[in-house]
């Protein structure tokens, strides 16, 4: 086989692993409390509780992962991830039948939350190893329509599941996210092969494509410039000395904060304002990922943009929909639900203008040697955006407006520091196309 049809192969297999993945997360993530109180029999105040406790007992994870992906390449990390996860599902199975329930679920939402940080800790580098020489937001934009339609396939099952308290379905939903977790890890063991790991700071940052054939010696340009354009200087190896990165995970994390407000606090919103209106709660998020199937068509038509400045005015669509979603208080009940459904349009535009953007940024601005770290702490700002929603929809119990305040106001310092931090960044990851016109001019 070619080198060119086995990347292709491998490429392939990446998005079918990755679907099988979603797909089977969509599936049992709605399903989690259900089977927890109503399967395994805990009470649901601290079934909350336990599920809490083991996510944050999930956040140790990230920087093991990352050590280990510059140690021996993302691939294999990916796979723990799954297996963790997988093993994670199966304690569920067992919770009731294995030591007391209480231990038992906290240790599976441990091992599926250790899994789930792991696996975002390392999936980005081995899209971008898999992927073509050149810039990589294409590549994310591809990986996301792909997860993105099968978390929703996965969800959509789940919802005409969750009325059903059956023990024995709920089981066999959670015997089949194990599986899928079985097949994406056998998915990526088999067919995908991505460019040869490189531990050497010397050689990747000489700008060398290390697949076979790429590189700029071979024609290709890379999404990472040659080690001329790259003072080493302002690009140092450890994330905690690196402040132009952890200045992006923090704006990142302004800006994913809506998104997953909409997830935790849409419903809560609309059940105090106008209870007739709550319908639109789901069908808003069922919208918001029906619009990532517009990611690669956004992708192509803003390629040419900097990178902040995509993510800088999906930030400002992020304020209007929160100054949108605020006048709704001063709206007649009538007009709640679809007002707010309407104002979805805005937030796909800044999760659509935002996503792959900030991913394919936060790859290329890490340093070689120290990818795989820098990628686990990227993950934090999302983390940090989920812990931070439930907070704002607390904030509701002062007054209906203030968690759309808060949120505008985040939405606001990201979208203008942004361009700020994109200066301090290596101008390569924040302008990949210019690096492409220079290089094809040399």
């Amino acid at each position: 086989m070619s080198d060119d049809a086995r990347a292709s192969r491998s490429r392939n297999a990446l998005l079918v692993a990755l679907g099988v993945d979603n797909l089977g997360s969509g599936l049992v993530l709605p399903l989690v409390l259900v089977y927890v109180t109503g399967v395994v029999g805990v009470p649901l105040g601290r079934a909350g509780l336990l599920l809490t406790l083991g996510t944050l007992v999930g956040l140790l994870a990230p920087p093991l992962a990352g050590g280990l992906v510059d140690r021996v390449g993302p691939k294999a990390v990916v796979v723990v991830s799954q297996a963790l996860q997988a093993a994670g599902v199966l304690v569920y199975l067992l919770a009731d039948r294995w030591l007391t329930a209480t231990t038992g679920v906290l240790v599976a939402a441990a091992l599926v939350a250790a899994g789930t940080q792991t696996f975002y800790s390392s999936v980005f580098a081995l899209i971008a190893d898999v992927a073509p020489a050149g810039p990589k937001d294409r590549a994310f934009a591809a990986v996301e329509v792909v997860r993105s339609t099968a978390f929703g396939a996965g969800a959509l099952i789940a919802a005409l599941l969750v009325s059903l308290v059956d023990p024995a379905v709920l089981r066999v939903v959670l015997a089949v996210d194990a599986g899928s977790f079985v097949v994406c890890a056998g998915l990526l063991l088999a067919l995908v092969h991505p460019a040869r790991h490189h531990t050497s700071a010397t050689a990747s940052t000489a700008g060398a494509d290390p697949r076979p054939g790429g590189g700029p010696e071979a024609g290709a340009v890379s999404d990472r410039a040659p080690a001329s354009r790259i003072p080493p200087s302002r690009t140092p190896e450890s994330v905690l000395t690196n402040r132009p990165y952890l200045a992006l995970v923090a704006v990142t994390a302004l800006l994913a904060l809506p998104s997953d407000f909409l997830l935790v606090g849409m419903a809560v919103y609309l059940r105090e304002l106008a209870p007739g209106a709550a319908w639109a709660a789901g069908a808003g998020i069922t919208a918001l990922t029906a619009t990532s199937l517009l990611t690669v068509t956004v992708v192509r038509l803003t390629g040419h943009w900097r990178r902040t400045t995509s993510m800088a005015l999906g930030g400002c669509c992020l304020v209007a929909w929160a100054a949108v979603c605020a006048v709704a208080i001063w709206l007649p009940t009538s007009w709640v639900g679809p007002w707010v459904l309407a104002s979805v349009v805005l937030l796909a535009g800044g999760s659509l203008l935002i996503g792959s953007r900030v991913n394919a940024l936060a790859e290329a601005a890490a340093p070689p040697a120290t990818r795989g770290r820098h990628l686990a702490a990227f993950q934090y700002a999302f983390t940090a955006a989920g812990l931070a929603a439930p907070l704002l929809v607390s904030a509701m119990a002062v007054a209906l407006w203030l968690p759309w305040l808060l949120l505008g106001a985040a939405a606001l310092v990201g979208a203008a520091v942004v361009p700020l931090v994109g200066r301090r960044l290596p101008e390569h990851a924040v302008h990949p196309g210019g690096l492409v016109r220079a290089a094809a001019q040399e």
